[in-house]
């Protein structure tokens, strides 16, 4: 058989008081979730460990079966592999945001979350900035970009340069590990960011958002310093062919160092805006061409980290609307689905907290129980209990059939 896995960033939340003390999950009308659940089986998936809260990066790693206590090297290298800027193996990546500082303080860490004239200013950065040892820098989804800095000699043990809050000053950059190589990639980043700062001041794109009623786009926050993580590609792992349908960044770069192929979709953009509900198709004509086809659903994070539950039940029915249509063209005698989240995200904390998500698989042999709706509280009674991601694509694979007996 074969495998579709469809991720939603941070669908998982909690009680929420907007809500009358429902889920965005629960609060939504979810007829195709519901249908997965109600015909499949279900349970609960930690993405680390209980209790501890996980990157997307992190929790993704997990999810695609290798152990990110062990493999992981900081997030930047992920994001700048996924903008397409292929690293080296000595490169160092990092994860940058377009802010808005005003009187040295942050005023909005995504310069209002509109990528109106960036790649315009990443041009004019490009060309206009000079190191002491060459650069990349490309934009990504919103107003985000990655940075590769090249070269020997380098090392991703570094501070953030952003302080991760709006109201505080931009942070130096400094070496976390204190060794030689760490101080002298401090200095880079710090002389990048001096000279970025410069071009971005004044620039006409500025000029011209703020004449729009935008925020200016005039300082750069970098953070998440990384290198390319050592793992086994799943092709390699598993003997199957693999492909991922995602826009953010981060997920297509982890994608890339597992072995799978990304296949461009138009008009996913990981924002509110996205149009994965009209999509289906693609996804389908994927899972004509792999054996295992990965999805990634971004906004229903989005809304977390806004803090709005009820934009994110918007979000959750969208993604309904998008499983209802792949349903109508699979064969569950042909094809295993699994659908699940990477963490939670409460709306509450509009950050990531250490809650397990909801897990659902469907077709082929599946054990069914009795759990008729996907929502936190519901797949908690569910057959499959709780696991870790580490074990799901093993328990993805051994449904499709691709997992070969232990022993005699």
């Amino acid at each position: 058989m074969k495998a579709l896995l469809i991720l939603s960033d941070g669908i998982a939340d909690v009680p929420c008081p907007q809500l009358g003390g429902r889920t965005p999950l629960e609060a939504g009308t979810n007829p195709h979730l519901d249908r997965l659940a109600a015909e499949g089986i279900t349970g609960l998936m930690d993405p680390l460990k209980p209790g501890i809260p996980a990157g997307s990066d992190t929790a993704h790693i997990a999810i695609f079966g290798e152990n990110p206590f062990s493999v992981y090297r900081g997030r930047g290298y992920l994001e700048a592999l996924g903008v397409g800027l292929s690293p080296g193996a000595d490169d160092i990546g990092f994860r940058v945001n377009f802010g808005t500082v005003t009187d040295g303080v942050i005023t909005d860490r995504r310069a209002g979350r509109d990528p109106t004239g960036l790649s315009e200013l990443v041009r004019d950065i490009t060309r206009e900035v000079s190191l002491s040892v060459p650069f990349s820098l490309k934009e990504a989804t919103g107003t985000r970009a990655a940075l590769v800095l090249k070269g020997s000699g380098l090392s991703y043990h570094l501070t953030d340069g952003d302080p991760h809050r709006e109201g505080l000053a931009p942070l130096s950059v400094c070496p976390s590990d204190g060794s030689d190589d760490a101080s002298r990639t401090a200095e880079i980043v710090n002389d990048f960011v001096a000279q970025a700062a410069e071009v971005l001041r004044g620039h006409p794109v500025n000029d011209l958002r703020e004449a729009r009623g935008l925020l200016p786009a005039n300082y750069m926050l970098v953070r998440g310093a990384g290198i390319r993580p050592v793992v086994t590609p799943l092709p390699e792992r598993y003997g199957i062919s693999a492909c991922c349908i995602a826009a953010t960044a981060l997920i297509r770069g982890v994608a890339t160092c597992f072995g799978l192929d990304l296949i461009d979709v138009p008009g996913l953009t990981g924002e509110y805006n996205t149009v994965l509900e009209d999509r289906a198709g693609y996804v389908l004509e994927a899972l004509d061409a792999y054996d295992f086809v990965f999805v990634h659903f971004k906004a229903t994070d989005t809304a977390s980290h806004d803090g709005n539950p009820r934009r994110k039940v918007e979000m959750i029915e969208k993604l309904d609307t998008f499983v209802g249509r792949l349903l109508a063209g699979i064969d569950p005698q042909k094809v295993v689905v699994a659908l699940t989240g990477d963490h939670t995200t409460p709306c509450m904390l509009g950050d990531h907290s250490g809650e397990p998500v909801p897990l659902v698989l469907w077709g082929g042999r599946v054990r069914t129980d009795d759990v008729l709706s996907y929502g936190e509280r519901s797949c908690a009674k569910g057959g499959i209990g709780r696991l870790t991601a580490q074990d799901l694509m093993p328990v993805l694979m051994n449904q499709a059939g691709r997992v070969h007996k232990f022993g005699e």
